[in-house]
């Protein structure tokens, strides 16, 4: 069992900047590849980034890719997500989730993951 708890998120102007955080419970952390999502009012949850197990690898949404930087610190059972250059479109809720891999260099895109956090509102204004 993991339990996540997202933080960081918050109000702030296009152009900004935020870092969010995910703390894992548990020892296992570096068992779980981890990602982001976020999910808009009205629209279904997507994908915004993942890293592996020993955070060598990384991928990223299109919409997000060049602006946000995804990474992790398994001695403190956290992961982050800097979200820089903020657009308006970036406001949603943001989740961190976790999956359960053998493997160091997998990094799952899609919504199949194990464990979900209860999510920090980002809202980005004019």
């Amino acid at each position: 069992q993991v339990q996540l708890v997202e933080s960081g998120g918050g109000l702030v102007q296009a152009g900004g900047s935020l870092r969010l955080s995910c703390a894992a419970s548990g020892r296992t952390f570096s068992m779980y590849a981890m990602g982001w999502f976020r999910q808009a009012p009205g629209k279904e949850r997507e994908f915004v980034a993942a890293v592996s197990r020993s955070g060598s690898s990384t991928d990223y949404a299109s919409s997000v890719k060049g602006r946000f930087t995804i990474s992790r610190d398994n001695s403190k059972n956290t992961m982050y997500l800097q979200m820089n250059s903020l657009k308006p479109e970036d406001t949603a809720v943001y989740y961190c989730a976790a999956d359960f891999t053998i493997s160091y260099s997998l990094v799952p895109t899609g919504p199949k993951y194990d464990y979900w956090g209860q999510g920090t509102q980002v809202t980005v204004s004019l």
